[in-house]
């Protein structure tokens, strides 16, 4: 084994160029695969670990007590399918004000419990303790880490009583805002209950409702209210890190791609080009078997090496990705701030064993090359192949240093098939980022089309020690347009509502003003206009199971208004919707707009229009709105990062095959060198007879690049780009993208053509 490894090591400082191609190559795949491997276990690992370790409730379900009684409720318990159960506990929706902890004001459903444990939803306490007499609750914090102990003894004015906080605690399974005493809850006169159960098998959504509907079999009609599922939950927990996903798995993919096609040319190049070595080496006694150990350890050098890096870069970066990922989820107890050593082992196994895997098969030709004949052939010309294309050419009008480049691909056709491979993944790639970052910069310029800027204008807000203005609403809007420069201005009003049914509330936004303003953001349906007329985001209408027409009621303050989703908007909050003033009117008709939107007029000063707002009212606060766009920068910077990365491999892999190229032809060049070739013409010779291949690989990556971009804008969950959004190809954008292959093919020849130009014939003669 020392004489192998011996060999090994030789052969890895002789051929110092293909071995730091190895390395860098699997260094980018192993970053890439380890990143999208990240995202995937991070999207469901965490939260299905916090919500086993708390007996999370497959299914919350609401019933109405006039309809089904709390013992009707008890015998549900023991149905078949039924794992385990948790109550009825009593509910009520409570009014809580604007800034109560911070909230937007609104309602907050509160659950009367005994006690946190159970078999079923075992909520977990951060701070204090649990409600165990009257005037007192506990409130549901959802965040990630605790809010500290301060905020203990905040008081809430409830219907005929007044609750302290004595504590606060998570729920994985979100069944409720706050918790009080049963106690507690009876003083609350709830009109509703609540049931916790898991369920045998909840392995599927439609697998889930058949349980569900078995365990309430014999409840009077219309009895549940509302439904709460696992499967929304966790959606809720991955939606942005689902947007992400396709198209860093794709990126991932497209990296072992290149790397499998390059490793391969690699190896292969180095059997062939190394027929004389392999020759010796039987020649000494090295055995078959040896032989081939020899060349697979000289790989697996540099591919360790570049796997470790790889895993390390990628652990390095995992974090920063995974926090602007989760950035705004309520994570609860779930830990999503690193990547399972799980996901770097299986890099650290799995990367390089694919290697060697594909190293393995152009290995087995030195097992099967008899000594005396891999002696001969490493020294004998090569002849015969790719002769008729070269006499064929030689008969046209090309220049010759031309026609013979276009003629050196098919000398070795094995070769060149996985270097165009290698290039048309390069396209793919630049084709797939180039059309993200045009898709996300559009949708970064919704509502910009004009060329005026935004000010963001503030009227207090909750949690703030700001001093509230002297004017009000109507003569704060009113002051606004009359401004210089101002030509839209909408107002907003938001609260915390709740849905009929759900257990956990939503942020309402209700908006007076230029409806122009939703002119570029819905995709589907129209904007509201009339009273109970509601939009919403993508993540919003599927974690509800909801869609463009259909129905549901609002409470705020004890107030109910039947509402309809008239339309989808491009993106939106996961908890949150968007209804009209008159809608507000009737829900809470003493809530005012606490925030403003003027759209200025192309030209008009920005900074000058805010100094003029706040000279207005010291209560009002104006600021220019940001031009930028946190997801478009993510996209574009992630796709940007892995776009170098992969046209360096594809580049690398050129490289690579020029150099073995070259390296086969030193008596050609000699040859041709001494008839009177120049370096000049030697260098044109050798980038064209890869140009052509880069012209092959452009026209077979562009249209995989469009499907590619077209899959991953089909499935970015968060988002729903309209069609002008993804149709963003043109004539000159796709002649660009085309001559990328060409590029990546001149790039990566540059350097060995210049040093097989820089050959003498002299050099060429010696080593004969």
């Amino acid at each position: 084994m020392s004489a192998v490894w011996r060999a090994s090591r030789a052969a890895v400082k002789r051929r110092r160029v293909q071995t730091f191609v190895i390395g860098l190559v699997v260094l980018c795949s192993t970053t890439t695969v380890l990143l999208a491997l990240g995202l995937l276990g991070a999207a469901s690992g965490p939260f299905d670990k916090a919500y086993a370790a708390q007996r999370g409730a497959h299914v919350v379900a609401s019933f109405d007590t006039a309809k089904a009684t709390p013992a009707q409720l008890a015998h549900t318990v023991g149905r078949p399918g039924v794992e385990a159960a948790a109550g009825p506990f009593g509910q009520a929706v409570v009014d809580i004000p604007r800034g109560w902890l911070w909230t937007a004001g609104g309602s907050l459903t509160v659950v009367g419990r005994a006690d946190p444990a159970g078999p079923v939803d075992r909520i977990e306490l951060l701070e204090g303790r649990w409600a165990t007499a009257p005037g007192e609750i506990v409130v549901n914090w959802s965040s990630q880490g605790s809010p500290g102990p301060e905020l203990l003894g905040t008081r809430l004015e409830a219907p005929s009583t007044t609750l302290t906080v004595v504590g606060f605690a998570t729920s994985m399974s979100r069944s409720a805002s706050a918790w009080v005493s049963p106690e507690q809850m009876a003083a609350l006169q709830p009109s509703s209950a609540q049931m916790l159960y898991r369920f045998t098998d909840a392995s599927t959504p439609a697998r889930l409702s058949t349980a569900l509907a078995g365990a309430t079999t014999g409840l009077a009609e219309e009895s549940v209210t509302g439904v709460q599922t696992y499967f929304a939950l966790e959606q809720a927990f991955s939606a942005l890190v689902d947007s992400y996903l396709p198209f860093i798995t794709l990126f991932g993919v497209l990296g072992l791609l290149v790397s499998v096609l390059i490793v391969g040319n690699v190896v292969s190049g180095a059997v062939v080009s190394g027929y004389r070595h392999i020759g010796v080496l039987k020649a000494l006694g090295f055995t078959p078997n040896q032989v081939v150990a020899v060349y697979l350890t000289m790989l697996s050098v540099p591919a360790v090496v570049g796997c470790v890096l790889g895993t390390l870069l990628g652990n390095a970066l995992s974090g920063p990705i995974l926090q602007v990922a989760f950035s705004g989820i309520e994570t609860g107890r779930a830990s999503v701030g690193e990547v399972s050593p799980w996901m770097s082992v299986i890099c650290l196994v799995g990367v390089p064993a694919l290697v060697l895997l594909t190293a393995l098969v152009p290995a087995l030709r030195a097992h099967r090359l008899p000594a005396a004949r891999a002696i001969s052939a490493g020294g004998a010309p090569r002849t015969g192949r790719g002769l008729r294309v070269q006499r064929a050419l030689s008969l046209t009008r090309l220049p010759r240093p031309v026609s013979l480049g276009l003629g050196q691909p098919f000398a070795r056709p094995g070769r060149t098939l996985l270097t165009v491979a290698a290039i048309v993944l390069g396209v793919t790639t630049v084709t797939l980022a180039t059309g993200l970052t045009s898709t996300m910069v559009a949708f970064g310029n919704i509502g910009r089309g004009d060329g005026g800027a935004r000010i963001q204008v503030e009227a207090g807000g909750p949690g703030t020690d700001r001093t509230p203005p002297l004017l009000g609403d109507p003569q704060i809007e009113e002051r606004l347009r009359s401004l210089p420069g101002a030509t839209r201005v909408r107002a907003r009003a938001f609260c915390q509502a709740n849905v009929i049914g759900q257990t956990q509330p939503v942020y309402a936004d209700f908006y007076r003003g230029d409806d122009a303003l939703y002119a570029d953001t819905i995709v589907r349906g129209r904007a509201p206009a009339a009273e109970g007329e509601v939009v919403a985001g993508p993540s919003f209408l599927k974690e509800r199971g909801l869609k463009v027409g259909d129905r549901l009621a609002l409470e705020l303050n004890g107030r109910k208004v039947p509402a309809i989703v008239v339309g989808e908007l491009i993106e939106g909050n996961a908890r949150a919707l968007e209804a009209t003033w008159q809608t507000l009117a009737r829900l809470a008709p003493d809530v005012h707009a606490t925030e403003y939107t003027v759209r200025l007029a192309p030209g008009a000063d920005a900074r000058a229009y805010a100094e003029a707002v706040e000279a207005l009212d010291p209560g009002l606060r104006a600021s220019v709105a940001d031009s930028g766009n946190a997801g478009t920068t993510t996209v574009v910077a992630f796709s940007t990062v892995f776009t170098v990365l992969l046209t360096l491999v594809a580049s690398l892999g050129v490289f690579n095959t020029v150099l073995l190229n070259t390296r086969e032809r030193r008596r050609d060049l000699g040859m041709l060198k001494s008839i009177g070739m120049t370096p000049r013409q030697v260098v044109a010779m050798t980038v064209t007879s890869v140009a052509g291949l880069g012209a092959v690989g452009g026209l077979l990556g562009v249209p995989l690049g469009v499907l590619a971009h077209r899959l991953v804008v089909d499935n970015i969950g968060v988002i729903e780009f309209p069609e002008s959004m993804k149709d963003v190809w043109h004539a000159p954008q796709l002649a660009a993208t085309l001559l990328a292959g060409v590029a990546i093919a001149v790039i990566g020849a540059l350097v060995p053509a210049r040093s097989a130009a820089r050959t003498t014939i002299a050099s060429v003669l010696h080593t004969e």
